[in-house]
């Protein structure tokens, strides 16, 4: 049932930033943070970031707002192999509006579904996101 809920739409010039993005050239780790535009009704791009480390991306997150964040991740695996995975995060800070993060509960689905994403992770508060919280997240994925 929740998969036909959609509060909110997902921006077209995001959409496409979202489709260039997943198949960016780069190496660095890079973001996309993105937010709702309650008037508009619509998941829109909040700010992008190039070469940032997932420390320096919780800096950049409200920590009493939600936001959706697209992650693109240099991984070194156990073995050395190198992976760019595109990590979904959902920042959604204990003590946030109701209404507003129902707005963003609303919304997720529809976002991931448009960003063809696999790896959908939720922080409660912006302190969780750590390169060690990440990499556990990860190893799940090998």
């Amino acid at each position: 049932m929740s998969d036909s809920l959609v509060v909110c739409e997902v921006d077209p010039e995001l959409t496409e930033k979202l489709r260039k993005f997943r198949f960016r050239k780069e190496t660095d780790n890079a973001a996309i943070i993105m937010k709702v535009d309650k008037d508009r009704q619509m998941v829109v791009l909040e700010e992008e970031f190039q070469n940032i480390s997932p420390e320096e991306l919780k800096m950049e997150l409200p920590e009493r707002q939600p936001r959706f964040v697209v992650y693109s991740y240099k991984y070194v695996h156990d073995d050395g192999r190198v992976s760019y995975p595109l990590c979904f995060i959902f920042s959604s800070p204990v003590g946030c509006k109701r209404k507003q993060q129902m707005m963003y509960a609303g919304s997720k689905n529809r976002l991931v579904q448009t960003a063809e994403l696999t790896k959908v992770f939720e922080i409660r508060t912006t302190d969780d996101l750590t390169e060690a919280w990440l990499q556990e997240k990860l190893s799940f994925f090998r």
